[in-house]
């Protein structure tokens, strides 16, 4: 089993899961986030002061699943969340020792 966490764009959210959706990917965890990577921000004048926004809004997507949808899931995130802007993201796969459902202590789930 492998947990799958990807840092995306905002905006595009819907395009991911629904791509997702079709390589029948359903389970994920979406949190909004605060982070800065290549980009490193921007700086914008507010009222006649100038502000550094260096961390900027972001999407993170965390999905566990079998070593058989591990490259399915990467691909459909890679595709659907590329714009080829700097900024897309970034997708990290990590191995996960142990999934449990507690609704019924079910072991390896996936």
């Amino acid at each position: 089993m492998k947990l799958v966490i990807a840092y995306i764009r905002p905006e595009k959210l819907n395009d991911v899961k629904q791509a997702l959706y079709a390589k029948e990917i359903y389970s994920l965890s979406v949190t909004n986030v605060l982070g800065s990577g290549r980009q490193k921000g921007f700086t914008e004048t507010y009222r006649g002061v100038e502000i550094e926004v260096n961390l900027l809004k972001k999407i993170r997507l965390e999905i566990a699943v079998n070593d058989t949808f591990l490259d399915p899931c990467i691909e459909a995130i890679n595709s659907a969340g590329k714009t080829g802007k700097e900024g897309d993201g970034v997708i990290f796969v990590v191995e996960l020792a142990k999934a449990m459902r507690i609704r019924t202590g079910e072991d390896g789930i996936l």
